[in-house]
């Protein structure tokens, strides 16, 4: 799968990277909201991996933006794991919301769930 991994937390997105990159997928990075935004238009992805608190352009924001054009599969990374907050993902088109601290492998379980239903 292409991945677009949007995070400003450097060591989670080296994290991430490097275990999915273990996987077969391949990997873009942005730094923040508006990062994300850019290279989703530049790129062609199968999955978006969006933190929620990000500078510049919040995840919601993120989100919001990119479900005006694309169906691709979102996958919201948050901390913030109250029901509203949820809720309010969800709402904006988040397909799943991913607390974190989380385990890579249960990201790769994930992201093996849904590389299946795309094929």
């Amino acid at each position: 799968m292409n991945i677009l991994i949007a995070d400003d937390e450097e060591v989670l997105r080296m994290l991430i990277v490097d275990t999915l990159e273990e996987e077969g997928h391949v990997l873009t990075e942005a730094v923040d909201g508006k990062d994300a935004i850019e290279q989703f238009q530049e790129g062609k992805f199968d999955l978006l991996l969006v933190d929620y608190m990000m500078p510049r352009m919040t995840g919601i924001e993120v989100i919001r933006q990119v479900r005006e054009t694309s169906k691709v599969k979102i996958v919201m990374l948050t901390a913030k794991t109250q029901e509203k907050d949820v809720e309010e993902a969800k709402e904006a088109g988040a397909d799943f919301v991913f607390p974190k601290p989380f385990s890579p492998f249960k990201l790769i379980e994930l992201i093996e769930e849904l590389d299946g239903e795309q094929k």
